[in-house]
């Protein structure tokens, strides 16, 4: 709903401004069935997201009807592989073979793959082994009250990737 808001790129803009934060630091997530409403406006509402400088992700990736040949075309910087296919890596015949795919997927397009829902050290190792660099889950940390949020992000060593 918020993305199909008229004024959502003027927000984002005000906000940019007023918080004098660097748009490339700056990750919009929309879901994957959102990315996929293969509409012009959709298109259009993205493309002006990203000429304001900052990166867009598919979040709950696999889940939906991707087609890739429209994948291809959104001006997206990160696919965030759903947690679902990281959790069937868990049991014998799982997910790893779809989870793989997205990983080679997001390298043939050039984009930064993020494993959601990473619970177990076998998962992120076996992530690693697949070419993932990023991940996120209950493996690296739960979630915390903002005062130690920023403790931990004073941390020099806060930010762990699979790889």
């Amino acid at each position: 709903r918020q993305f199909r808001d008229p004024s959502l790129v003027g927000d984002v803009s005000a906000a940019l401004t007023s918080t004098g934060l660097d748009p490339s630091v700056l990750t919009l997530e929309i879901t994957e069935s959102v990315a996929m409403d293969d509409s012009e406006e959709v298109l259009a509402r993205l493309r002006e997201l990203k000429n304001l400088g900052l990166r867009i992700a598919i979040d709950d990736f696999g889940t939906g009807y991707s087609s890739l040949s429209y994948l291809q075309r959104l001006p997206v910087d990160v696919l965030k592989m759903d947690g679902s296919f990281v959790q069937a890596m868990a049991t014998p015949g799982g997910g790893s073979e779809l989870a793989r795919v997205i990983v080679q997927m997001g390298k043939i397009l050039q984009l930064v793959t993020v494993a959601e829902g990473v619970e177990l050290p076998s998962q992120a190792a076996a992530l690693r082994r697949m070419g993932c660099e990023v991940a996120q889950g209950f493996h690296f940390g739960r979630p915390m009250p903002a005062e130690e949020i920023e403790a931990l992000l004073s941390q020099p060593t806060v930010l762990r990737r699979v790889s």
